[in-house]
């Protein structure tokens, strides 16, 4: 039985002036820990908590590392926490999304394990292949910088579009070049992308919240990102000054072991890559 703390969106918006009064009050990063100390880690639910999960349930005590997974549902709060101190290390984000938030939000972390690849996928109710696209159509893609820059790079790859050059790192809706099928660009929450699907006529999702909606990546994709040079692995990350916490060198540990890597390979059978 998973022993999991949730944090809804409801909680969020509820426990956000507890949240902020933390990052006045006390700062972990700050305090050096014990290793007998419960190491608190954020991660989004799939497939972030359910590996952290194993972890806890098979790995976890004969590593003497006590380990407890708090469960949160947006790309935003479990990066907040870990700065304030309300959480000790997070796993649920991409090396280029936690640089990109550090330079906007003037946050203070760094990544110290990198552990799994989840290949971004184009999905559509509407139509059975990339080709099948209605012209004039309708694609969700993740309104954060980041995963909307990856994911115009994605619809680039399949030939759906082109764009500009010297563009692609930073692309938006507005560095398309060419859109021979007249596309529209709707940009939602990443977190939202498998529920436009019924609005839409295709939406580029994440892995994580394509198998948290029961798609099954490496199946119903139309088209799946590569895995070759690909800087979207998923990392481990801490506050800076905590990377020597014995605790989270134990869970880094065990994040890249042969046995979590086996676990990736045969829970997620190639819908979830490990990247060590």
């Amino acid at each position: 039985m998973r022993n999991t703390t949730k944090i809804t969106a409801a909680v969020l918006a509820t426990g956000a002036l507890t949240l902020g009064l933390t990052a006045c009050g006390s700062d972990k990063g700050d305090t050096k820990a014990k290793a007998s100390d419960t190491l608190v880690v954020a991660a989004t639910p799939v497939p972030h908590a359910e590996i952290l999960d194993y972890i806890k349930d098979n790995l976890a005590k004969k590593e003497g590392l006590n380990l407890e997974v708090k469960e949160f549902t947006d790309y935003v709060q479990p990066n907040n926490a870990t700065e304030d101190g309300s959480v000790d290390a997070n796993y649920f984000q991409t090396q280029p999304y936690l640089d990109d938030f550090n330079k906007k939000n003037g946050t203070h972390l760094e990544s110290v394990a990198t552990v799994h690849l989840e290949p971004l996928g184009l999905y559509s109710k509407k139509a059975k292949k990339v080709e099948d696209l209605a012209k004039g159509g309708t694609i969700a893609v993740p309104n954060d910088a980041d995963n909307e820059s990856r994911a115009l790079r994605f619809l680039a790859s399949t030939g759906v579009i082109s764009l500009k050059k010297g563009a692609e790192a930073t692309a938006t809706p507005a560095d398309v070049a060419k859109n021979p099928k007249g596309l529209k660009f709707k940009e939602v929450e990443a977190a939202q992308t498998p529920r436009s699907l019924e609005d839409v006529d295709g939406a580029v999702i994440n892995g994580n919240y394509a198998i948290g909606a029961d798609l099954k990546p490496a199946k119903d994709a139309l088209a799946l990102e590569s895995t070759k040079n690909n800087a979207y692995n998923n990392v481990l990350a801490v506050k800076k000054g905590s990377e020597s916490d014995p605790r989270v060198k134990k869970l880094a540990k065990l994040l890249t072991s042969p046995e979590v890597k086996k676990f990736i390979e045969d829970k997620y059978k190639g819908s979830v890559l490990p990247s060590f």
